[in-house]
């Protein structure tokens, strides 16, 4: 899975509310409606973009279906955002270096 598939899994406000839900541990998809403004298909809807981009599992129990979340799924972006990090952390270290040499002359 890419990072950009999950950057645009989490971009709806709605899904991330979801994610945040599951964090805190399984939901039935009636369990989650409850809890969020819109319908119960609607959720189902969000919940297959959050499988698709692996930021959440499903398991059959019985009749119903129990989602919970997957932390893996967010290792793509985790890596990418790290590289980014990285990046400014290269450069604020060769900012600071020749400041440093100018102050020292």
């Amino acid at each position: 899975m890419t990072y950009e598939v999950v950057l645009e899994a989490l971009a709806d406000p709605t899904r991330r509310a979801i994610l945040e839900l599951l964090r805190e541990g399984p939901h039935t998809v009636n369990e989650l409606a409850a809890e969020m403004p819109v319908s119960r298909p609607a959720v189902s809807q969000h919940l297959a973009v959050l499988r698709t981009a692996h930021l959440v599992d499903m398991d059959r129990q019985g009749t119903s279906r129990v989602y919970y979340a997957q932390p893996e799924g967010l290792d793509e972006l985790r890596k990418y955002i790290e590289r980014f990090w990285g990046d400014v952390l290269l450069r604020f270290q060769a900012s600071a270096r020749a400041k440093a040499k100018g102050k020292k002359r």
